[in-house]
């Protein structure tokens, strides 16, 4: 066990130095991706990469890797990383934290002057949020190879702005190939973005594994009539005939705690009148859970349950019912070797601690598919996070650092100088 600490000072103080570039009214962050504050935000941290004397390369999807030479550079590197970019109305350490940590990890090093076997790399993935440019993750998701690089390139905003070109426009259309790069393991640090922590009063949150999820839309048909004349028994309600999904849905999940989720976040009624009996609903639903086989069970509830609507069971009426599946991730569990490294530093360093899974979508989830992963949580305030006024507390970020700093030295193999 490494006994090193991090500058929790300096952390905090990058921290607030690159939550400036982009910063909003109420205290959080505007820097989407690939736009000219993303630009200066990569320049920036860039700029204290080298600064770090890591050897910075960048990829033609705009990934940026920082790496910290080894005693044996012919090993793969330990890895960490995670993204800049933000929300609309984003806050100042979805993502940030991770770089910012993994940055101060090599500072650390080089001040204590402890030089690892293994090399390490520092990585910055481009557009994590998916907010200007789909698909989400894009830049770990090219580099895994779970959609084609030209893909991401031809994606445009709503302005019809390609990535290509505005990648080109800050400065960040690298050449380096796209995946491929070895990677031996790969840590990523990461404010919670959910209450479990700080419910619980715990610091770190050794993460095994990301939530598996499905998403739908859904369609419910019945027929338009006077809300006055007709009589309750002959009406083809869509909207009530809807809300026995919407509650299924919830009670669902309910029935697979406590890692099942389920949620519906959008509902289109048409057509929308007040004295109109609702002819169409549409709504989405999004169900999760840790275990492939459970997500599965609960996938054939929500089925049972538009089959039963669509025949009449339910409200007595027969509905149109018809179900669409959008997108579909895998649950993914991460590498019990670098899980039991977080662990053992939280342990170590006398940070209270608790496993937990991450039900939001992380650049990790991705890197799981190529290469060894664990992440690390922190607390953030309420739960808040993709917000303004999303917080941390800047002990417990160093904290995450610290441990991040233990778990990567232990995978490397740390050295003296």
């Amino acid at each position: 066990m490494t006994t090193l600490k991090i500058d929790g000072d300096r952390l905090w103080q990058s921290l607030m130095a690159l939550a400036r570039i982009g910063a909003t009214p109420r205290g959080g962050n505007a820097r989407l991706a690939l736009t000219a504050l993303d630009g200066q935000g990569r320049d920036l941290v860039t700029g204290w990469m080298r600064d770090a004397g890591l050897a910075v390369t960048v990829d033609k999807v705009g990934n940026i890797f920082g790496r910290r030479a080894g005693r044996n550079d012919s090993l793969p590197p330990v890895m960490t990383g995670s993204h800049i970019d933000t929300q609309p109305t984003g806050g100042k350490f979805d993502g940030c934290f991770g770089v910012l940590a993994g940055l101060e990890v090599m500072r650390t090093l080089n001040e204590q002057g402890v030089r690892t076997e293994a090399p390490l790399e520092l990585a910055i993935w481009t557009n994590e949020e998916g907010t200007r440019f789909v698909p989400v993750m894009m830049g770990s998701g090219v580099f895994a190879g779970i959609f084609p690089l030209q893909t991401a390139l031809d994606a445009t905003d709503n302005n019809g702005k390609r990535v290509d070109d505005e990648l080109r426009a800050i400065g960040y259309a690298g050449s380096a190939e796209v995946g491929g790069r070895q990677i031996g393991a790969y840590f990523e640090a990461h404010i919670e973005q959910g209450p479990v922590l700080e419910d619980a009063d715990n610091v770190i949150g050794v993460v095994t594994g990301s939530l598996g999820l499905r998403w739908y839309d859904v369609t419910v048909a019945g027929m338009e009539a006077h809300a006055g004349p007709t009589p309750m028994p002959l009406r083809r309600d869509a909207l009530y005939g809807a809300s026995f999904i919407l509650q299924e849905v919830v009670r669902i999940a309910h029935d697979f705690a406590p890692h099942g989720r389920g949620t519906v976040g959008v509902l289109d009624v048409h057509p929308a009148s007040r004295n109109v009996i609702p002819g169409t609903v549409k709504f989405t639903v999004d169900l999760r859970h840790q275990d492939a086989g459970e997500l599965a069970e609960m996938d054939a509830r929500l089925r049972a349950a538009c089959d039963a609507l669509g025949q009449g069971k339910t409200t007595g009426n027969p509905l149109g019912v018809q179900i669409e599946d959008v997108q579909y991730f895998p649950p993914t569990p991460f590498a019990p070797e670098l899980v039991g490294h977080v662990r053992q530093q939280a342990a170590a360093l006398g940070y209270t601690h608790q496993d937990i899974v991450t039900g939001a979508g992380h650049d990790a989830v991705y890197i799981a598919t190529v290469a060894p992963t664990a992440m690390i949580f922190v607390p953030c305030k309420d739960g808040i996070s993709h917000n303004e006024v999303e917080d941390a507390k800047p002990e417990h970020l160093e904290a995450g650092a610290n441990v991040l700093l233990g778990a990567m030295v232990a995978q490397a193999g740390g050295v003296s100088a």
